[in-house]
């Protein structure tokens, strides 16, 4: 039996009254690639607009083994116990199929937050470009603030560019480490520092709180040697313990610090609008590239001069000129 088709008003409707299943199913919608249902889609979004744009969207990444599920449930259970409001989690990840990483490919992870009613959890598509999944990923986060969900969490699964990604969708970006992991510095990324506006010590327990002051000073001293952000924020580095529970209020505090500081001198609502234009640019090339590829005599002329290219037979620059010629 094929699944009840609702209208656009009936999506919106169900959405705006914070129902859990018409939330999910509005999700899903996004999520697909059918043309049919990104209209609706589209429909749905234009509806709820007025009502997004409200939540705190805090974007978290980390290196593998650094205990994002751990910090996640523990920060998410002080958003929605501690502080009365409602949370929503989602990620970004274009892995297919989706990698044991995953915090939200198994909600057994997070079994406590996962069961609270005033918490959405909700993964990622399991597969797909990273700008399609990135796509439904944003529209996911307009639909659950319409849907009344007060703090977003947006988490990094897969790795590299996807953190590129969850930073422009968010207004205040965490980076977990680990501390007596080796050499904290080796190998992370400048770029990936550089977008953090702060850094996050975790795992400061059980004999191992020496060594995460230790890496709290090296990254002080690294994060020292960058350029003042436009923001007028100086990245903190603090050390928590999710399994302890220490730290994690502090996290919290430290959110609304920043909150009051940017909203304060007009960086807050500058990210905002900045975001909006990169996700609409970014929407003009994946349309545009969807469109280049669906052309006839595109899908005709490309296998063979994917051969030549690949062949050394043509240049990638005259192949592209005589395809956009087509």
């Amino acid at each position: 039996m094929p699944p009840t088709r609702f209208s656009a008003a009936e999506y919106a409707a169900g959405v705006l009254a914070g129902n859990r299943v018409a939330l999910s199913r509005a999700i899903t919608l996004v999520e697909s690639t059918l043309p049919s249902d990104q209209a609706l889609a589209q429909q749905v979004l234009q509806t709820v607009l007025p009502h997004t744009g409200r939540a705190l969207r805090l974007g978290i990444t980390g290196v593998p083994g650094v205990g994002k599920s751990t910090f996640i449930e523990a920060l998410g259970l002080h958003v929605v116990e501690q502080l009365g409001k409602k949370l929503a989690v989602l990620a970004v990840d274009p892995s297919s199929p989706r990698g044991g990483g995953s915090i939200l490919g198994d909600k057994t992870r997070m079994p406590q937050l996962a069961a609270h009613a005033h918490a959405f959890i909700r993964p990622s598509p399991s597969s797909g470009s990273l700008g399609g999944v990135a796509r439904a990923t944003r529209e996911a986060l307009l639909l659950c603030e319409a849907a009344g969900h007060e703090v977003i969490f947006v988490e990094t699964v897969g790795v590299g560019q996807s953190e590129t990604t969850v930073h422009g969708l968010v207004d205040f970006f965490l980076l977990l480490m680990l501390a007596g992991a080796g050499d904290e510095l080796q190998g992370l990324k400048r770029g990936i520092m550089e977008m953090a506006d702060a850094l996050l010590i975790t795992k400061a327990d059980q004999g191992n709180e020496t060594a995460a002051r230790r890496a709290r000073r090296e990254y002080q001293n690294a994060l020292h040697l960058f350029p003042p952000a436009a923001s007028g924020w100086y990245p903190p580095v603090l050390l928590t313990s999710a399994v302890a529970g220490t730290g994690i209020a502090e996290v919290w505090e430290m959110l609304e610090n920043y909150q009051a500081q940017t909203q304060a001198n007009g960086f807050w609502q500058e990210r905002r609008r900045q975001q909006q234009l990169q996700w609409l640019h970014q929407s003009i090339r994946q349309a545009l590239e969807s469109r280049f590829y669906g052309e006839p005599g595109v899908r005709e002329r490309l296998p063979a001069i994917q051969q030549a290219v690949a062949a050394g037979e043509m240049t990638p620059f005259a192949a592209a000129q005589e395809l956009l010629g087509l």
